[in-house]
């Protein structure tokens, strides 16, 4: 007999149901929120060996040509100073007032056996090659010399420490961008001892080289040129090759035509120069003769002249450096000419598609007026002088009065009185007053006589015999040195010491303003004396502040038809159009004719004033000509728009930075004063109604952006900006400001909405589960009912409405989605839009004798180095 065997039935098998694909895993989502790449489904073996190959093969290629894109970029840069006509522009920095930086120059002169020319040039021959140093003597003057300059020599002091303004200055230069930065150790004039122990000097090496790699952490070397002449020989030599062989690279820079100028000549127009103020602001042909850098110079592009303004081109010609006459005999060597080649017409603007100098539109005001006004045209106004000219016919001029002739007027001086005491007496011209006046001097007379020689002693006081510096006014000279110092009468000395208290009193209530925010931000007390919804009548309720729709061509002001904007700004998204934008007209510039760079040309420009050539031609003793630069326009960067710069705040700064305070902005070649506002930025990602948040200060150790009206620059997210504030407005030349914030400058936009916030808050009085009654938020039962609609919440995240008024002083009765505490608080948030203010170009400031002015404005060429 055949046994069955026994099988159980396979119960404990399980078959999932297969997972669908439009569902995503927690594990997928996770990958996803990481930025890592989904997982692949297995491969068969030969399937990744093929696919790893295709890989290594993409790789090499990648590397291959990046490796080409670098060295063409590498020969690029050095093509403009292989021919040794082009020389590379060196900045010396000093952050040290010990520290004598020419000395160091001239170090370098010696070992490469050339000297030092006019213009601080040096021929490095043996690198083929040629350095031209700029000392800039101020702050501003520093970051001007930055635009232009290829290099940063540093120069540090062996035995003193960089102060707070060395600091000051570094920081803000590694905030603008520095180019490439070599550091060398001068010699000090102080005592050296230190520095003459090889082990101490190591130290101090090393001390400098952290505290340079702070600010430059590519730096990784500090050349000492400290120890005497013979050791430090192969230091020297080593710091010229370092600026001789390197390649310079600024990105902000790139793609745009610059140049320094070297010969200035200004050619006066024809206009009338009657006055001095006529003469100073005359309007002329400014010739600039330098080397074009960067990229090619387009004559239908405007110009930049940095601390001024932008210009239009009116040609541009070549500038050949002079040959030395080899026909001249050496014996007659000393009286040799140079040999000038003659200027070559390189280019003229086309005026079909030259840039105008239009930044604004029109306002409506102006065009009503222009419509209604009639003005004079010039035939009326020459009519009108013509018939001036034939009343005044026939008639002799009238004569100037001979030499002598006039009378002299004879003041009477009561007896006693000073020089400056008489000056104060008004002589008065008619008949009348001579009797009363001389009746006055009488008596006076009669009462200086009694006291006689206390008259005497006071007169010989005023007038300095028994000088001990004080006055009859209570005023007293003292002399130091070449400077008198004059003290003030007691009476403005309280007054200034009066203003000064009232200053620092501003100032703490200014900060306990800023620390009460900080502890309750944005939270305002509903005034008494007038209703709310008159007081918040712009303000409005939102639902949800980042996706409650927000029209932004609401109720544009008057300014916003002035600036300008671009296709695309309807979007949320209105940067990405300005990028396309500032792509498209890059490659246009690429294909498009200029003046190649290398070429020394003088470019002419129309309409400037005078003043410019004045101080930056200035011959005065104590400051040297200030260093003008020329920077070309990329097309529409004259028009104004709403400018946007996201800011970092400076740790070192602890003063209150408030919306629309005064700011000095640094963007580039450009330099501003600005009011900015403050407003919250999202790292890039723009909410669904495109609503940012105004802030009333700028905040610590966040990014902000900053907005005001100003001129288009191309370059978002390359251009670095700084915020400085300014010490004292009446020295804010030779004073260094502080450095507030950093950034750079991020895609204009129109449509970007700033909302002010207000928070109104009230106190649960009576509170019964879900359903409170509120008080001291409002006043009246009008403002209750008006401002019904909007939503309540408060500090401890409940939210709810109002729901009816309680008699006649603003009590109401509110109810909320739980219960709430009666340590609460109820508050009630209200937004309204903010608008920015209009930049103003800040001017070149320089002090100018009256021998400046009046030499050198015939239009002759002036050195500038």
């Amino acid at each position: 007999m055949v046994t069955q065997q026994h099988h159980h039935r396979p119960t404990l098998k399980q078959s999932n149901k297969s997972f669908k694909s439009k569902h995503s895993t927690k594990g997928s989502l996770k990958d996803a929120q990481k930025g890592k790449a989904p997982r692949a489904s297995p491969k068969s073996h030969s399937t990744i060996q093929s696919d790893s190959a295709q890989l290594r093969l993409n790789r090499r290629n990648a590397a291959k040509q990046a490796q080409l894109a670098k060295r063409q970029t590498l020969v690029d840069s050095r093509r403009l100073f292989s021919s040794g006509g082009t020389p590379r522009i060196v900045a010396v920095v000093s952050l040290t007032s010990d520290v004598d930086s020419k000395a160091c120059v001239e170090r370098f002169a010696s070992a490469l056996g050339e000297t030092l020319d006019g213009n601080q040039k040096i021929n490095a021959t043996r690198f083929r090659t040629s350095l031209q140093f700029l000392f800039p003597s101020t702050f501003y003057s520093t970051l001007d010399t930055l635009l232009i300059a290829d290099y940063v020599l540093l120069v540090l002091s062996p035995s003193v420490e960089v102060d707070e303004r060395g600091e000051t200055l570094m920081r803000t230069m590694q905030s603008v961008g520095m180019p490439s930065v070599v550091a060398v150790v001068g010699e000090s004039k102080q005592d050296t001892s230190a520095t003459k122990n090889p082990k101490e000097r190591k130290e101090i090496l090393k001390s400098l080289l952290s505290f340079t790699q702070y600010f430059v952490p590519s730096l990784n070397r500090i050349y000492d040129l400290s120890a005497s002449p013979s050791t430090s020989a192969s230091e020297v030599l080593n710091t010229v090759r370092a600026l001789c062989e390197s390649s310079p690279a600024v990105k902000w820079r790139a793609g745009r035509s610059y140049l320094l100028a070297d010969q200035l000549a200004w050619m006066e127009s024809d206009i009338s120069n009657d006055t001095k103020q006529n003469a100073d602001t005359a309007l002329g042909q400014l010739s600039i003769t330098g080397i074009i850098r960067g990229a090619s110079l387009d004559p239908n592009r405007l110009v930049h002249l940095p601390g001024w303004d932008d210009y239009q081109i009116e040609k541009i010609l070549s500038a050949p450096l002079s040959r030395p006459n080899k026909a001249v005999s050496n014996t007659d060597s000393m009286d040799q000419d140079d040999i000038s080649p003659e200027s070559v017409l390189l280019a003229e603007p086309t005026p079909s598609e030259a840039d105008s100098l239009v930044s604004t539109n029109p306002s409506d005001v102006e065009e009503e007026l222009q419509r209604e006004q009639t003005w004079p045209t010039d035939e009326e106004i020459g009519a009108t002088d013509r018939e001036i000219d034939l009343d005044l016919e026939g008639q002799e001029a009238i004569p100037d009065a001979p030499q002598g002739t006039t009378p002299k007027r004879i003041k009477r001086v009561p007896k006693g009185m000073s020089e400056y005491q008489a000056a104060w007496i008004v002589d008065s011209d008619d008949e009348g007053g001579e009797d009363h006046d001389n009746d006055e001097i009488g008596a006076n007379n009669d009462a200086a006589g009694e006291e006689d020689e206390a008259a005497m002693d006071e007169d010989e006081i005023a007038n300095g015999d028994d000088n001990d510096g004080s006055t009859a006014e209570g005023k007293r000279k003292v002399h130091f040195g070449d400077e008198d110092h004059e003290d003030l009468p007691q009476e403005e000395e309280d007054a200034q010491l009066a203003s000064w208290r009232l200053a620092r009193e501003k100032e703490k209530e200014r900060e306990k303003e800023e620390q009460t925010h900080a502890l309750f931000p944005d939270e305002l007390d509903t005034p008494q004396h007038i209703p709310a919804q008159e007081r918040f009548a712009r303000y409005r309720g939102l639902r949800s502040f980042r996706t409650s729709p927000w029209d932004p061509y609401e109720n544009l002001p008057r300014e916003y038809g002035r600036i300008f904007s671009w296709e695309g700004q309807g979007d949320k998204r209105g940067g990405g159009a300005f990028k396309r934008m500032e792509r498209g007209i890059m490659k246009r510039l690429e294909k498009q004719g200029g003046v190649e760079p290398g070429t020394r040309v003088t470019v002419v420009l129309k309409n400037v004033p005078r003043e410019v050539y004045l101080q930056h031609n200035s011959s005065s003793s104590s400051l040297p000509p200030a260093l003008l630069t020329l920077f070309a326009l990329h097309p529409h960067e004259h028009k104004k728009t709403v400018l946007n710069i996201t800011a970092i705040r400076n740790t070192e700064y602890t003063g209150s930075v408030r919306s629309k305070d005064p700011i000095v902005l640094c963007m580039g070649f450009r330099r501003l004063k600005v009011n900015p506002i403050y407003s919250s930025y999202e790292g890039g990602k723009v909410p669904p109604n495109n609503v940012h948040k105004f802030l009333r200060y700028l905040p610590h150790s966040t990014t902000s952006m900053a907005t005001m009206y100003g001129p288009v620059m191309f370059g978002s997210g390359k251009v670095s900006c700084v915020l400085l504030r300014e010490a004292d407005a009446a020295s804010s030349v030779f004073s260094t400001p502080a450095l507030v914030a950093s950034g750079t400058l991020a895609a204009p936009s129109t449509t970007r909405i700033i909302a002010k916030r207000v928070i109104l808050t009230g106190h649960p009085f009576k509170v019964h589960k879900k359903t409170a009654t509120v008080r001291y938020m409002f006043f009246n039962a009008a403002d209750v009912n008006y401002f019904a609609p909007i939503q309540l919440h408060t500090k401890h995240g409940r939210t709810g409405h109002i729901q009816e008024s309680l008699g006649t002083h603003g009590y109401f009765k509110a109810h909320f989605d739980g219960p709430i505490s009666q340590m609460d608080t109820v508050c009630m948030s209200l937004y309204k839009r903010v608008w920015p203010r209009w930049s103003e170009s800040v001017r070149a400031v320089k002090d100018i004798t009256q021998s400046d002015k009046t030499e050198g404005l015939g239009g002759e060429d002036v050195d500038m180095n």
